[in-house]
């Protein structure tokens, strides 16, 4: 599959014995997604699958619970413990003007606030207190910094200021 895809969430149990899944969510709009989405795509190692999306709500805040047409019992369900969930990028929730896909980030140039160069975000951690950016800087050691408010890109363009 070539599509851009958005990881939206993590199977991480079967939920009751009819084949439903508990996700843990990704996502800050599963009600988009329940409305709007039919086709998902788990991952399991480094093989996706597509899927038929029959129902999605939330269990509670930041799990749902995901029945899929091809998933019919608890067996065939854990199984797919662990597997990532996936949604064509394409498909997502319209973006607001002054929001950001996470993978936007990655590329950009960062600049101090004094307009000097810093480097390239060249990856996003992201941890339970919030996402770090790691900035590649020329001939020094990457820089770690914490992504806040304050902190935003100019625009979504490879070519854009930090």
């Amino acid at each position: 599959m070539t599509e851009d895809c958005l990881l939206i969430g993590l199977v991480v149990a079967p939920f009751g014995v009819k084949g439903q899944l508990k996700l843990k969510a990704f996502t800050d709009r599963p009600d988009y997604i329940a409305r709007k989405i039919r086709t998902i795509f788990l991952q399991v190692d480094k093989t996706r699958s597509e899927y038929t999306l029959v129902r999605l709500h939330e269990h509670k805040p930041g799990l749902l619970v995901l029945t899929l047409k091809e998933v019919r019992d608890r067996a065939a369900a854990d199984a797919l413990r662990g597997a990532e969930v996936y949604i064509r990028e394409t498909e997502a929730a319209p973006l607001a003007t002054d929001e950001y896909f996470i993978h936007q980030l990655v590329g950009l140039n960062a600049v101090s606030a004094v307009g000097q160069p810093i480097g390239k975000v060249r990856q996003v951690l992201e941890t339970g207190a919030g996402e770090v950016l790691v900035i590649a800087r020329p001939d020094q050691p990457d820089a770690l910094v914490p992504r806040c408010a304050i902190l935003s890109p100019a625009s979504t363009s490879p070519a854009a200021k930090w």
